[in-house]
């Protein structure tokens, strides 16, 4: 594991499609990171050797797991969605809580440790009976958390934006697929007149995968891919990538890096006299936390792809945005992974109160059509994928560390399709 302090999603889905087996240090290895010195993860054959477990109320309330990095590497970005999500339990609470019962978190630290996110998604099922578990960010927690929650018949509400291709009836995807960011942003470009893209990402899979995806819909809209670059993780010294835009003069780059790397690319970008103006970037890993590391001067104009900005003007927006700083301080933002992991708690909880039960397969059965009206606008579940319908949107960077939108996806929210099941491209990009 690296030992440095990187900023947020430096391992954001650091395990992109990838089948969790053996250990974590094969699951890392293969992502290109190195693995964390710990026991080896449980093989998918050693869970299901675990018997289900079955979650129960008491007179102390309904139980529900939060599982997220509250130490380690990714406590950085975790620690605030943890947060989000207590935040709706105890909002929850004081309008009734659910089926008449309070939910009582119960709080477990994943440690940056992916074997260690397995035991304690496996604790939380099976020793605490948790109705359902909130958590996990990088792929490679998710993975690890899979074959548990499969075997032992528990929920996973995860929160984080993905590279999709992945289903599993145990998971529920509160987060967007291809189809919700990647791609509309770069409908978008192409809508601008910016055909020509420069692909720069960090050097592990869901980068990799992001270009896969947007170089088939490039030639699939009479788009070009210019350039396509990829830099280890924490890389700081983009000279010789700068040299390469310079040298390959696209109309836009399109940006997969992730953590720190942001902060020295647009430094070094802006000291070789690139700007918004003369070199749009698109960036669909930085938010509204990144912005300060990266500095205002640096980012300003600049666009980025979500399904969510703390500037969203909407009652229920404004609602969250103050009482999330209400709670945890004046200073703090939101962004998406917090917003999301903050609804995924309140479309569990509907669910729940749908199925008037919180047994794992009613709750399944009965989330088809659950809706919630959240910070970002209104969210539903589609029972095929369990993913959530959303809207998708672009935001252009101002001098206040906040975003414009300037694009959104319309009315209706997006079908989610994660196997990219809608576009004549997708199926060679699914398959490989």
């Amino acid at each position: 594991m690296l030992n440095r302090n990187l900023n947020r999603r430096s391992f954001l889905r650091a395990s992109t499609g990838l089948v969790l087996a053996g250990s974590a240090a094969g699951l890392l290895a293969a992502c290109g990171a190195p693995a964390p010195a710990a026991a080896p993860a449980p093989t998918a054959a050693a869970a299901a050797k675990v018997a289900p477990a079955v979650a129960t109320t008491s007179s102390t309330g309904i139980k529900v797991g939060v599982l997220n990095s509250l130490s380690g590497t990714m406590a950085i970005s975790e620690v605030a969605v943890k947060n989000a999500t207590l935040m709706a339990v105890d909002e929850i609470n004081k309008a009734g809580g659910v089926l008449g019962q309070q939910l009582v978190p119960v709080i477990q630290d994943g440690a940056s440790d992916w074997p260690t996110f397995a035991e304690k998604a496996k604790l939380l099922i099976q020793n605490e009976k948790v109705a359902a578990t909130f958590g996990c960010w990088t792929s490679a927690s998710r993975k690890a958390v899979l074959p548990v929650v499969e075997q032992m018949n528990g929920l996973l509400y995860y929160p984080v934006q993905y590279e999709g291709l992945e289903a599993s009836k145990n998971i529920f995807y509160i987060a967007a697929p291809p189809n919700q960011q990647i791609i509309p942003a770069v409908t978008y470009l192409l809508q601008q007149g910016m055909k020509n893209m420069y692909l720069l990402g960090s050097d592990y899979v869901f980068p990799r995968t992001a270009n896969k995806v947007i170089k088939a819909q490039l030639q699939a809209e009479g788009g070009k891919t210019v350039a396509e670059d990829y830099t280890p993780l924490g890389n700081t010294d983009y000279s010789a990538v700068v040299s390469k835009i310079k040298a390959a003069k696209p109309d836009v780059v399109f940006n997969t890096l992730n953590g720190d790397s942001n902060v020295a690319f647009f430094k070094q970008m802006k000291a070789a006299g690139f700007t918004a103006e003369n070199m749009p970037v698109m960036s669909v890993s930085v938010a509204e936390v990144e912005v300060a590391g990266i500095g205002v001067d640096n980012f300003k104009s600049q666009l980025t792809a979500w399904n969510y900005f703390q500037t969203i003007k909407a009652d229920a927006n404004a609602k969250f945005v103050a009482n999330y700083q209400t709670r945890y301080g004046a200073t703090q933002v939101t962004d998406d992974p917090i917003e999301h992991a903050y609804s995924a708690v309140y479309l569990w909880a509907k669910s729940a109160e749908k199925a008037k039960s919180i047994d794992v397969d009613k709750v399944r059965a009965a989330a088809d059509g659950v809706s919630f009206d959240s910070p970002q606008g209104l969210i539903t579940l589609d029972g095929a994928t369990q993913h959530i319908f959303q809207k998708a949107m672009i935001g252009k960077a101002g001098t206040d560390g906040q975003f414009q939108v300037v694009w959104d996806s319309g009315a209706d929210p997006l079908k989610p399709d994660p196997y990219l099941k809608t576009y004549s491209w997708g199926a060679s990009v699914a398959a490989g």
